[in-house]
């Protein structure tokens, strides 16, 4: 069923129904019941590392209500990247020039900026 804590597990085994997978593995499902709200509830239950950045694009709009059917990968248009997992706080995290990673040192301010005052016009 993919990787979920015991909890997740049980209610998936009780409530849940299969929609599909992704190219990397993860499972989404969908209760089977629909709520109050008029609408069934939407999980994924992850291949590998839990990470919600990995989740496909077609895939993120059903979780999230936009479609009622997952967009179909082959609808992907020829010049859209694959998905990439977020980076944020590893190595290959996104560090500007003058970063203190990257060496501390920052190139020099031109004389094109020029600071705003409440004053000027």
């Amino acid at each position: 069923m993919g990787r979920m804590n015991l909890g997740t597990w049980l209610f998936t085994l009780l409530n849940g129904h299969l929609v599909g997978t992704d190219a990397a593995g993860n499972n989404y499902y969908q209760e089977r019941s629909i709520r109050p709200n008029g609408r069934a509830r939407r999980w994924i239950a992850y291949k590998g590392e839990v990470e919600a950045s990995s989740v496909p694009p077609e895939w993120h709009s059903w979780l999230h209500y936009t479609t009622d059917r997952p967009i179909q990968e082959s609808a992907r248009r020829p010049w859209s990247k694959k998905p990439i997992a977020n980076a944020t706080g590893t190595a290959s995290s996104y560090r500007p020039p003058g970063h203190d990673y990257e060496g501390g040192r920052r190139a020099p301010a031109t004389g094109d900026y020029e600071a705003w005052t409440p004053e000027s016009k």
